[in-house]
């Protein structure tokens, strides 16, 4: 899957919001949006985002995807599904990780699922990288090892060496976003409201 064809899904199913005022996860502000949860009800979308997940980490002998609660939950499940169809000999498993206080942690038995396997975490977006590394925290704490990353877009600019210890991080597009703390964000200066439709202020409200 090419960067026109994800971004081509983008724009077919509403996920990208070019011109508004949105309150990112980061606490930084932007004109853009991307609602990832516009692309989820359309399964055969998600579905070509899991293939094209597992087909770039068939031969890198993955026992367990992991995605952060909630939007890597379903990115999991249909990288798991692909990685089994492509090679039907060897079962990858799909966990999530889910909010803890402030952190990130495998619950369920899942940690035990986790333990001595070799892991991929699979995220929607990623800008700071904050709930992928929160995710990895996770896995090492219940003793798995972190091969790979895959996300759809990478809004962040972020490469390896941004992750820890990640040996590939595999992105479907890069989708740089202009953004500014609040006393820099030109759209505050104008007396725009934040966006309570999309973004982090939807939660604050």
């Amino acid at each position: 899957m090419t960067q026109d064809q994800i971004m081509q899904l983008l724009e077919k199913t509403g996920a990208l919001i070019p011109n508004g005022h949105f309150l990112y996860t980061s606490g930084r502000h932007g004109k853009a949006y991307v609602n990832k949860d516009a692309l989820y009800p359309h399964i055969e979308i998600a579905s070509a985002i899991g293939r094209a997940f597992a087909a770039r980490f068939i031969d890198d002998n993955i026992d367990v995807v992991v995605g952060p609660a909630l939007g890597g939950i379903i990115l999991s499940q249909w990288t798991a599904y692909h990685m089994n169809k492509l090679d039907p000999k060897k079962e990858v498993l799909s966990v999530y990780a889910e909010k803890v206080e402030d952190t990130l942690a495998l619950k369920r038995g899942y940690d035990k699922l986790v333990h001595g396997k070799r892991v991929l975490i699979v995220e929607d977006i990623i800008t700071t990288g904050s709930s992928v590394i929160k995710t990895m925290d996770a896995v090492h704490a219940a003793g798995g090892q972190v091969f790979g990353v895959a996300v759809i877009c990478n809004r962040g600019g972020l490469t390896v060496a941004d992750l820890k210890d990640v040996t590939a991080l595999y992105d479907l597009a890069r989708l740089p976003l202009d953004s500014w703390t609040a006393e820099d964000c030109p759209a505050c200066k104008e007396g725009l409201p934040l966006s309570t439709q999309f973004g982090k202020a939807k939660r604050l409200t």
